[in-house]
């Protein structure tokens, strides 16, 4: 039976397109990119040369490229801020979307999405692709199958000693809407409700500091950034009572003075068992009165298809999207979770903003 190929355009030429979804689309059989738009026309041209199909379009106007009635699918992998208005001008124009992480900037901006998504039928999901790393997917088994019993505390880590990002605009808050929070926070978030299942939020009490921002000449992994152009938090924590009283802490930060140093993780503690991913998966509970940890180790690659087979997070993710779309059926991050993600950070920044807590309902 000969395979559907879809038609992609990329909004977006930067450092993800680059390093995650384009090479990712080149290797998959039924994916043609065949248009590319940026801001920067250098940097679309490039991006068409390096993995454009033959005659790629560019264009420097995302209007333009979703109003092409060849495309089937766009990826919008562009600044925070602009998430919203092209995917929901990507859906309305009959395609399917799959949006960078963060799902938006506000919580409005991506009720906004998820509308445009149910009322034109196209599918939409987010790029987080934390979910198809093998140490995450067995958890979720493990979580599915009750194995670790009720979860009724978790924590989300995305804590960096001192790795700004000073490329780009993600130290700026108009753009991005914030700083760790945003952009790491909430890959340890998603990670973190998706493998407990719960999605119904009580409230939430939020602290916000930026304490290292202004250091000048920082020792950085990408070298000292600008106190001038450093308009966004460096630390970001928040805490999380759902309504069936289970607790989750989360805390992101791109520089902090701390050796406990983990990114896109989570530590699950439930009534049977815990699980934490250090040094891939550590599960630890009782077994006829003795404590045990049993430490799993996994391949780099992502998770393995048959024996001897690896592939990479970002490799499954482009995979299961376009098997979705194929298949008429869920993408694996649904546009629901990721608002409720995306409501959660905007509350952590109100409450630290007002100092009170921020109750959902």
């Amino acid at each position: 039976m000969k395979k559907t190929v879809y038609r992609v355009g990329i909004v977006g030429c930067g450092g993800i397109a680059n390093g995650k979804h384009m090479p990712a689309l080149k290797k998959l059989d039924n994916v043609q990119m065949t248009a590319f738009c940026d801001v920067i026309p250098d940097r679309a041209r490039q991006a068409a040369e390096a993995y454009g199909a033959h005659g790629a379009r560019i264009c420097t106007a995302y209007e333009e490229l979703v109003a092409d009635p060849t495309l089937d699918v766009v990826h919008v992998l562009t600044p925070n801020k602009s998430h919203a208005p092209i995917t929901v001008a990507a859906l309305e124009a009959g395609k399917h979307v799959m949006c960078e992480k963060p799902m938006a900037k506000t919580s409005a901006d991506a009720q906004a999405m998820l509308e445009a998504a149910r009322r034109t039928g196209k599918k939409l999901t987010i790029g987080y692709q934390s979910r198809f790393r093998q140490d995450s997917q067995h958890l979720k088994t493990l979580c599915e199958a009750g194995a670790l019993g009720e979860i009724y505390y978790a924590r989300g880590h995305a804590i960096r000693r001192r790795a700004v990002p000073t490329w780009g605009v993600f130290l700026n808050e108009e753009e991005q809407g914030g700083g760790p929070l945003i952009d790491i926070g909430t890959h340890a978030l998603d990670l973190t409700l998706w493998e407990m299942n719960n999605y119904d939020v009580k409230y939430v009490v939020g602290s916000v500091y930026r304490k290292l921002a202004d250091t000048e000449n920082a020792a950085n992994a990408w070298g000292p950034w600008d106190p001038r152009q450093y308009t966004v938090e460096d630390s970001a924590f928040g805490f999380i009572t759902m309504k069936n009283g289970a607790t989750v802490v989360l805390e992101a930060s791109w520089a902090l003075n701390s050796l406990e140093i983990d990114e896109a993780k989570t530590t699950l503690c439930g009534t049977r068992a815990g699980a934490d991913m250090k040094d891939g998966l550590r599960i630890n509970g009782e077994e006829h009165s003795q404590l045990y940890v049993k430490q799993l180790t996994f391949d780099p690659g992502g998770a393995a298809f048959y024996a001897g087979e690896t592939k990479d997070p970002a490799d499954l993710e482009a995979e299961s999207f376009f098997a979705a779309i194929e298949n008429d059926t869920d993408p694996l991050v649904l546009p629901e979770q990721a608002l409720m993600v995306t409501r959660v950070l905007e509350a952590i920044y109100a409450s630290a903003k007002s100092g009170k807590p921020i109750y959902f309902d």
